[in-house]
């Protein structure tokens, strides 16, 4: 495997997102030619796949991903290593099986995210992703225009063991689905952001929606959810989606200004254990130039220390 290259060996993973990068061992020793390529490439196609990246430990994630940014950790969940790794291990019962992207409801989310597999169960397990500027292309234009008018709430606070499936045993225990809120929730986060944002890069329009997002500003009731379903279904369509089927030692790196994606849970109680870090994103922009805002601002929340660790199932939970 090479560390330096002004050109990436890429091949197409699907035809509207996602490719895999061949030929490179990811490392924070890559020089800025190879790293400008890396982002040049994400940019174009969304979410990158490395395959072989075993020799990545914690200390050599990080490392790669300041090359790309700055890691932020998870504004209410602790991390796995006191610093920025978010463990999703679904052997203690979460699962983020619902279509999202990545920490909506704090105003600046992640710009990217950058996973490595761990342990995988012997099948299924896959990560879909979908574009979500080739979803807003895909609309009318008397729904791009009502599109680019919305503006939408994204929150934290809601019932996170229902819509992120709870193993059976543990959601069907209240204490411990309490538990598993009580951290989520540490800290009430609404935020309000354009339903089309304007990547600042690219310039690009996306639609900005989500598991996270729960109402629309300004519309009450069914007919918000009815919005939300209506521009989400564009977001969903097979033709904007790429699916991966992980092998050990990968890596996926996924523009979260222009993607969401899904964690399939078709595996049961297997094991499935993969590691994040994101990187600290910038203030979305619509389409008319407002910007997104923050409706609850609260203290910084103190995560650490607020669930004994005996009494919870599980050390870090999955918003992404």
């Amino acid at each position: 495997m090479t560390t330096v290259a002004t050109e990436l060996r890429l091949t197409p993973a699907a035809g509207r997102i996602g490719a895999v990068v061949h030929d490179l061992e990811l490392s924070g020793s890559l020089g800025p030619e190879t790293v400008a390529a890396i982002e040049s490439a994400l940019y174009r196609h969304k979410v990158l796949f490395f395959r072989g990246q075993q020799h990545l430990d914690d200390a050599g994630h990080e490392a790669f991903a300041r090359l790309l940014g700055h890691p932020v950790g998870h504004p209410t969940v602790p991390s796995a290593d006191g610093r920025y790794i978010f463990e999703l291990d679904a052997t203690k019962g979460v699962r983020a099986n619902n279509w999202h992207t990545d920490v909506t409801f704090v105003p600046s989310y992640p710009k990217a995210s950058i996973l490595r597999s761990l342990e995988l169960p012997e099948a299924g397990g896959s990560t879909v992703w979908a574009n979500t500027a080739a979803a807003y292309d895909d609309l009318p234009a008397p729904l791009k225009v009502l599109a680019e008018s919305l503006r939408a709430v994204h929150t934290n606070d809601y019932d996170y063991a229902a819509t992120l499936a709870l193993t059976p045993e543990l959601a069907e225990n209240r204490e411990i689905a309490a538990l598993f809120r009580q951290v989520f929730v540490s800290t009430a986060f609404k935020t309000e952001h354009p339903v089309v944002r304007v990547h600042p890069v690219t310039g690009e329009k996306s639609l900005l929606l989500g598991a996270f997002a729960q109402r629309v500003q300004g519309v009450s009731g069914a007919d918000s959810r009815a919005l939300l379903e209506l521009f989400q279904r564009y977001v969903e369509r097979l033709e904007n989606t790429v699916r991966w089927d992980w092998q050990v030692g990968d890596v996926a790196i996924w523009d979260n200004r222009a993607t969401q994606h899904y964690a399939v849970n078709d595996y049961g109680d297997q094991p499935r254990l993969v590691r994040r870090i994101t990187l600290d994103g910038d203030l979305p922009v619509g389409v008319d130039g407002t910007p997104s805002r923050l409706l609850e601002p609260t203290e910084p929340p103190a995560v650490a220390g607020l669930v004994p660790a005996e009494q919870l199932e599980a050390s870090a939970l999955s918003a992404g």
